[in-house]
């Protein structure tokens, strides 16, 4: 008896299917948004800037739910988390009022920055996931200067952190 076993990046397919689930079960909040016609373009199909801006409208959702907001006004420094790397892969079409799920996850807590992913979900089939990563700043007169996220907002945003894979994110 004789079998062909795939390995890609020192992962079997099986092995990647786990950790497919594994993540899936792992996500830390998700909210239901319809697709509006004027986000999309001429053929009805979601334009490809607004997957950022759905991107953007889950990740505030996720900070209120922590009864915070990605600018926290009245802070001493006011703080803000501006964004240093965006990436999205668009697998299939999104189109005038489909209603998809927004799936946001904390794939990385560091010292002054925080790495999302954001899936967006229709029928139960992925059709794009997207990553970000934000940095910590204060906002001053003199512009934005990167900090380290405050032990009151580590608390908040620890339980949502999704850690797999041996590195687990944080440096020490």
């Amino acid at each position: 008896m004789s079998f062909n076993m795939v390995v890609r990046n020192g992962v079997t397919a099986a092995g990647a299917r786990f950790q497919e689930l594994e993540r899936r079960v792992n996500v830390s909040f998700s909210i239901q948004r319809t697709i509006q016609f004027a986000e999309t373009d001429m053929a009805g199909v979601l334009h490809f800037s607004n997957y950022f801006r759905l991107m953007e409208e889950v990740e505030h959702a996720f900070w209120r739910s922590l009864g915070y907001s990605v600018y926290m006004a009245g802070k001493d420094p006011d703080i803000s988390w501006p964004r240093v790397a965006v990436h999205c892969e668009y697998r299939l079409p999104v189109r005038f009022e489909d209603t998809v799920e927004l799936r946001h996850s904390l794939t990385r807590i560091g010292t002054k920055s925080i790495e999302h992913e954001i899936e967006l979900i229709r029928d139960g089939r992925r059709i794009a996931v997207g990553t970000m990563k934000t940095v910590c700043c204060a906002m001053t007169g003199q512009g934005f200067t990167a900090i380290e996220i405050p032990a009151i907002l580590r608390e908040k945003l620890e339980p949502h952190w999704v850690r797999t894979g041996p590195d687990t994110g944080r440096k020490p």
